[in-house]
């Protein structure tokens, strides 16, 4: 008997009919003898009706009273779902966030999961019931409901499959797999077996929508096996959980480790492109930029400091979240730096090729830069990691970089025939 955490999103809750159809997904789980938690989602642009409210009430609304209303959504799919399961003849029960509880921290709308107590979920799942859990939510210590932000229901299962030691986690969505780049753009994309936690995070931090950054980070710490399904077949089709999807794992899992050059081409065009023009150049000058854009809570991604075009002055540019630029650039105009101009650019993208062979190879970046350069892309800015190697381009160009690339690392699916 093992135990598993089924997570399914916004999308495969829309609606009662494909609730039922949840419903018998589980049930076929629970069928082959195992103990299984669901962590379920809000109905598909439910949490966004109840954001719009909150604004509609006050545009400076309390945070914890905006915990209340947007937890709401996945109060009611969860109940549903053990309605459904119920009427299916599987025993089940929900479980809200504070009622196992899930600990969290007391930072409204942004909440951290500290720990999941397990005693009742342990003893319900004992019992032969189906847990099902609202993802998204926990609780603070004085009892007040907490959210954990956009997205946050991929964490909560793998925070509900850490505390309760499942064998993996699978997470339904509306693809059936992590694939080399997006297969929108290329066709030919591949889907693949097996990802690193590692790579897995890399992709997801820089455009990869497949899972959120925090449940990826937080499977890598706990060493949770999660596995990206689809909730969406066709009607004469296998069951989802029947079909091979995406596994991801601890590097030692997967044997051919040195054979994997380049698992994946990610794009991002959420991306802001910021200069500051003739910036003094002296000690401090580039604290003096970036400490203020910190404290105000804006990642800056991608930085370049030019050769000093002039006496005494050097330019400096970088990247921060679309979302972020209209704070950004109040952040800047209100700090003491000496810049003589600020330019900003919206149209930009970061396309990154991201995989652990790496480590191993030689040429990754210059492959990159070969192959753009022979297409006329221009490169607007590089950044870097281990198994990482992102630059930042003109938007235009975003799908022919991606495709031009995809081929450089002989991603391409063979064509069957």
């Amino acid at each position: 008997m093992a135990r598993i955490v089924m997570k399914f999103g916004g999308t495969s809750m829309a609606g009662i009919e494909r609730i039922r159809s949840v419903a018998a997904r589980v049930k076929r789980e629970v069928d082959a003898g195992n103990q299984v938690a669901v962590v379920v989602s809000a109905m598909a642009g439910e949490t966004d009706r109840l954001v719009g409210f909150c604004r509609e009430a006050s545009a400076l609304y309390d945070p914890a009273e905006y915990d209340v209303v947007v937890s709401a959504g996945e109060q009611i799919t969860s109940g549903l779902l053990a309605i459904a399961l119920q009427a299916a003849g599987v025993p089940a029960r929900s479980w809200l966030g504070w009622q196992l509880p899930i600990a969290t921290s007391d930072a409204h709308a942004r909440a951290r999961i500290g720990e999941i107590d397990t005693v009742a979920l342990d003893a319900s799942l004992n019992a032969g019931e189906v847990a099902v859990i609202p993802g998204f939510q926990g609780v603070t210590d004085t009892g007040r409901v907490t959210t954990l932000g956009r997205g946050g229901s991929d964490t909560s299962a793998v925070a509900v499959a850490a505390a309760m030691k499942a064998e993996r986690c699978d997470i339904y969505t509306d693809v059936d797999g992590v694939y080399t780049t997006d297969p929108r753009i290329v066709p030919r994309a591949r889907k693949l077996a097996r990802v690193t936690y590692e790579e897995m995070l890399e992709l997801a931090s820089v455009g990869a929508k497949v899972l959120q950054t925090r449940s990826v980070g937080l499977a890598m710490k706990e060493q949770v096996r999660v596995q990206v399904l689809s909730s969406f077949t066709g009607e004469d089709a296998p069951m989802a959980d029947a079909l091979p999807g995406t596994m991801i794992v601890g590097e030692e899992e997967i044997t051919d480790v040195e054979r994997q050059l380049i698992t994946g081409i990610a794009h991002d065009k959420n991306e802001a492109k910021i200069t500051l023009v003739a910036v003094p150049d002296r000690p401090g000058a580039v604290a003096s930029i970036f400490a203020p854009l910190a404290d105000a809570g804006i990642n800056v991604d991608m930085i370049v400091q030019n050769v000093a075009h002039s006496v005494g002055s050097t330019d400096v540019t970088f990247t921060v979240p679309m979302a972020d630029l209209p704070r950004s650039l109040d952040v800047l105009n209100g700090a003491d730096i000496g810049f003589e101009k600020l330019v900003h650019d919206t149209r930009v993208a970061k396309i990154s090729v991201v995989g652990v062979g790496m480590r191993s190879h030689a040429g990754v970046a210059a492959t990159m830069f070969t192959t753009l350069g022979e297409r006329g892309i221009n490169i607007q800015a590089i950044t870097t990691s281990e198994i990482k190697v992102s630059v930042l381009i003109e938007e235009d160009y975003t799908e022919l970089a991606v495709r031009v690339l995809h081929t450089a690392y002989g991603l391409d699916a063979e064509v069957a025939g």
